[in-house]
């Protein structure tokens, strides 16, 4: 399957283009051959230090890793020079590879490190030690970056034309780091923005005065003062504000659930349940669900509101191959769906009210 999938070439502008030898830049082969290629160096680390034992567990050796980035501790830099480095090495010389000299450091978690992105840094206190995981600089500087460039290279464009442009990456950048500690950060990113949105109106407009440019360009929405906004054929379009986006924390996945497992379909339905609460889509398909029911769950026939509350239901399991679509999701009352998971019951989606479309 692998040589297939090496040899099977990349779609660009619909041309098909062959691929003799290597992977394509930003294929997701790269990460599946990472993690195939490192799977087994946690539980070598797990052998060398188990948990299990005195010596194990004051090691305080654990392992992260994401594709082929990863993060290895250890209780002093000692062992993590002595033993910890010449394992990892070893385990990769095996499969043909070696660490990267530029990507690879030793530090104290006080210094702190950056990794996909973000910071992670204990910071003292008095006597306490808190960690705290922010933006990385660089992160900050690449994505400042990328917004200027494109501001300086379409100066020519409409307000409308370059916040439809620049929407897509700040939201996404912004939804990226929204789990850590983002806040002051997000400030400072919007007040760069802005600075150089400002250097665009004045390249444009340079005879006007600034309030002329703020009462073209801005407009108090929701009670700020100054979004800077613009038009396409008539639409109104507003610049997406990085502080706007909420901080949350993510909610980590318990270890051993199992998607296709359907022992763990509830849980995975209840993670989706906050998924749609918190999100603008998901709020979308709440609202037409329960529109589509009319309001009652289709297990007790009785009404859904906020008293109630309410869960998310697969008609046909995910974990059974169910598609994640409107047409098979129901909303029922929390007891309603625990008493049909736990008896083993079916529930038929019932027929759209009067008046409501598929979403």
């Amino acid at each position: 399957m692998l040589s297939k999938w090496l040899k099977a070439g990349y779609m660009e502008n619909h041309v098909l283009h062959p691929t003799e030898e290597g992977t394509p830049q930003g294929g997701i082969i790269s990460p599946v051959l990472a993690n195939m290629t490192l799977d087994g160096l946690e539980r070598r680390l797990r052998e060398r230090f188990p948990k299990t034992t005195i010596k194990g567990i004051a090691a305080k050796v654990n392992f992260v890793r994401y594709a082929d980035d990863f993060i290895v501790t250890a209780a002093s830099k000692e062992l993590l020079e002595q033993e910890v480095k010449p394992l990892v090495e070893a385990f990769m010389k095996e499969r043909g590879l070696e660490l990267s000299s530029e990507k690879t450091c030793i530090t104290h978690i006080e210094d702190g490190f950056d990794f996909l992105g973000q910071n992670v840094r204990k910071y003292k206190t008095g006597k306490r030690h808190t960690l705290l995981i922010k933006p990385a600089q660089k992160s900050v500087h690449a994505h400042l970056e990328k917004i200027r460039d494109i501001i300086k290279k379409h100066h020519t464009l409409s307000a409308g034309r370059l916040i439809l442009m620049l929407n897509p990456i700040i939201r996404g950048w912004a939804q990226y780091h929204q789990h850590v500690v983002s806040a002051d950060v997000f400030h400072d990113v919007d007040d760069a923005i802005y600075r150089t949105l400002r250097w665009w109106m004045k390249r444009r407009h340079p005879k006007k005065s600034n309030a002329w440019m703020t009462k073209k360009y801005f407009k108090t929405v929701e009670g700020n003062n100054g979004v800077f906004y613009g038009e396409v054929e008539g639409q109104e379009y507003l610049l997406a504000e990085t502080a706007r986006v909420p901080i949350q924390r993510h909610a980590k996945v318990k270890s051993e659930a199992n998607p296709y497992d359907p022992v763990w379909e509830s849980y995975y339905e209840q993670r989706l349940d906050v998924h749609m609460a918190d999100t603008l889509k998901g709020k979308h398909w709440l609202r037409h669900l329960w529109k589509e029911q009319n309001g009652l769950c289709p297990m007790c026939q009785q009404k859904i509101t906020k008293i109630t509350g309410w869960h998310s239901h697969h008609v046909a399991w995910r974990s059974k191959g169910g598609p994640d679509t409107a047409e098979n999701r129901v909303l029922l009352h929390p007891n309603c769906h625990q008493q049909l998971h736990s008896q083993g019951l079916h529930v038929e989606k019932p027929r759209p009210a009067k008046g409501v479309g598929r979403a």
